[in-house]
């Protein structure tokens, strides 16, 4: 699964033909286009553009299977609001895509067993959600589940994977580990753009890092399911480029990623949405490099 960047066309009007181009060239790679994550700016967002962007995936994907983010904004101390997420679910669901549940200060600032019953409530409403682990370096709101409350998450039916993104190895592998001992099925999705071999130690992925090169990234997974050792220099230069966008400040990626694609002239402005930080122009020659590597592969 790969998270589609939202492209700007200036700082108030996204470039919606871009983003749309996006999410063709990613399903034609073979891969899950994810709508509305934070590579989209789940966050900031108005719900206008967040409608525009899942009709545009539906549209699209015309029935193969897209993922849609639903984000609730709260403040610290808020409760967990479930008629917020009740039509954010409806939202993407009516869209004919998978909802995905960002967490909310209301949702993670709760005891691990009301977490969990929370989980619970939003799997009666749907017959099938991802849910979403979210590691502080990307949002004030995230947190990372203890393994008993991770383990509790794998006995909801409809709960069917979960995106871990705290960028630790260890944490991923004791998911994968719980996964293997009591729900082969469920899907331990990555967010560690820092180790996209994780794949080759049982994860599935859903990346921001993957938006930058998804026909690169297709390529490399049928490199390892094949058995192909150039899968090695390809994803070398794949977690180069990770390591290179995903350096502080980490939600930069995202301008990084804009910068990337308007090199391989796939959108219109190398623009970030207003309110995500950005990087240097002095970047543009290093991710040239990259990309210069990338198509030697």
């Amino acid at each position: 699964m790969s998270a589609i960047l939202l492209p700007m066309n200036s700082a108030t009007e996204p470039d919606w033909q871009g983003f749309r181009d996006h999410i063709s060239r990613t399903v034609s790679a073979g891969l899950v286009p994810a709508i509305n994550m934070d590579t989209g700016y789940a966050n900031l967002i108005n719900e206008d553009q967040r409608q525009q962007a899942l009709e545009l995936a539906q549209e699209v994907c015309n029935g193969t299977p897209f993922v849609g983010g639903v984000f609730v904004g709260d403040q610290p101390g808020d409760s967990f609001n479930f008629d917020a997420y009740r039509c954010g679910m409806d939202q993407v669901t009516a869209a004919g895509g998978t909802p995905i549940i960002f967490q909310s200060y209301g949702l993670t600032g709760q005891a691990d067993e009301d977490i969990v019953e929370a989980y619970r409530q939003i799997g009666q409403h749907v017959e099938e959600y991802l849910a979403f682990e979210l590691g502080q370096m990307f949002a004030p709101f995230g947190k990372i589940y203890s393994l008993e409350v991770y383990q509790q998450l794998l006995g909801i039916p409809s709960c069917v994977g979960a995106k871990h993104s705290s960028l630790n190895r260890e944490l991923e592998w004791q998911r994968l580990a719980i996964r293997d001992e009591h729900r082969p099925d469920f899907k331990v999705l990555t967010g560690n753009d820092l180790a996209i071999d994780m794949v080759m130690y049982g994860s599935d992925y859903l990346l921001g890092l993957s938006t930058f090169a998804p026909e690169e990234f297709a390529r490399r997974d049928e490199m390892w399911e094949k058995g192909d050792p150039s899968f090695y220099e390809l994803n070398d230069v794949l977690q180069y480029l990770g390591c290179f966008a995903f350096r502080n400040p980490v939600p930069a990626y995202k301008h990084s990623a804009a910068q990337f694609l308007h090199l391989r002239q796939w959108i219109n402005k190398p623009l970030t949405f207003p309110g995500s930080p950005t990087r240097p122009d002095s970047d543009l020659p290093i991710l040239e490099d990259i990309l210069q590597r990338l198509s030697s592969c």
